[in-house]
């Protein structure tokens, strides 16, 4: 009994050192890493001094100063911006001449022009998005490595799709915008390749994960390649497939209102205006609106979520 004691105490002690070299080890990791962070940081912020001619930290106390310029005097100002009403405080300038934006739809009915370039906006998302899903779709089960054995095809899929989202939407917008022109359609050309890109490796890595039983049952009864993926995997991952699409279409309405800023239509031609103009009722009303638009999609996207996968999936655990 003592012989056995005792080599449990060996192995207890010969774990709790094993242990404490791992936790010590775990903290010079942690204390290195944050030295270098703070390294990296202080280095950040004297480029960023040197760079500004030392006037960085002298302008760091004045941060928030442009938030109080944007301040309206009339806090229903910006809802008089926002529905096109007119404002109290018009002296012919543009700062206030709200109405001149309305779209007449007919004579005594008209459409607030921030609610016009909203819509603007949200179908360049929307149109992007379906393209992207629409070809992303068709590639990822080429690059996907349980469905495609060639390394060539599967290679070149991959290589392809990163090349596709290796450039941001609005480097991607300005190059379009040089060959067609201002307006919407460079803005949703951009996009869509993006999104092509992003939804593709996505996609590709749900297909990876998915359980090929069904598939392997497809194949034993002589199925095509086309057959064993429709009916195999597809039924799998459409429900991941539709959550990546509801999650890309809220960053897609983002990066349509910052392409819309250098010139690609939409809301975000107004927000860089209004900015630019020191008009205070304007840039909150939109600011408004976007946080409005934002938090709608999101909530749409939930429930639609929601629908399409079940309600067991949202369930607290018991």
């Amino acid at each position: 009994m003592n012989t056995l004691h005792d080599g449990f105490s060996e192995k207890g002690a010969l774990i709790e050192r094993h242990w404490q070299e791992l936790n010590a080890r775990r903290r010079l990791y942690t204390w290195l890493g944050l030295a270098i962070l703070a390294v990296a940081l202080s280095g950040s912020l004297w480029f960023a001094n040197e760079t500004n001619a030392g006037k960085f930290f002298d302008r760091l106390p004045h941060l928030f100063d442009f938030v109080g310029d944007m301040v309206p005097r009339d806090g229903l100002e910006v809802f008089r911006a926002l529905f096109d009403l007119p404002s109290p405080y018009d002296d012919g300038s543009f700062k206030y001449n709200y109405p001149e934006g309305r779209l007449y739809i007919a004579e005594s009915f008209y459409i607030p022009e921030y609610f016009h370039k909203m819509l603007e906006t949200l179908n360049i998302a929307l149109f992007s998005t379906i393209i992207g899903m629409f070809f992303g779709f068709l590639l990822c089960f080429l690059a996907a490595k349980n469905l495609v054995a060639n390394r060539l095809l599967r290679g070149f899929v991959r290589r392809f799709m990163e090349i596709l989202r290796a450039f941001p939407e609005v480097v991607l917008a300005g190059f379009f915008l040089a060959i067609l022109s201002l307006g919407p359609l460079p803005a949703v050309i951009a996009v869509s390749i993006h999104t092509v890109g992003a939804l593709g490796k996505l996609f590709f890595e749900v297909v990876e994960n998915a359980d090929m039983k069904a598939e392997e049952g497809l194949r034993a009864v002589g199925a095509s390649w086309i057959e064993r993926v429709w009916f195999g995997i597809v039924p799998q991952v459409m429900p991941n497939f539709m959550s990546y699409f509801l999650l890309r279409l809220e960053i897609n309405v983002r990066a349509s209102t910052i392409i819309g800023a250098v010139g690609g239509g939409g809301i975000g031609e107004l927000l860089r205006l209004s900015i630019g103009q020191n008009h205070q009722a304007k840039t909150l009303a939109i600011v408004l609106l976007l946080l409005i638009t934002i938090i709608a999609v999101d909530q749409f996207s939930a429930w639609l979520r929601r629908r399409l996968v079940g309600d067991q999936a949202f369930r607290l655990a018991q």
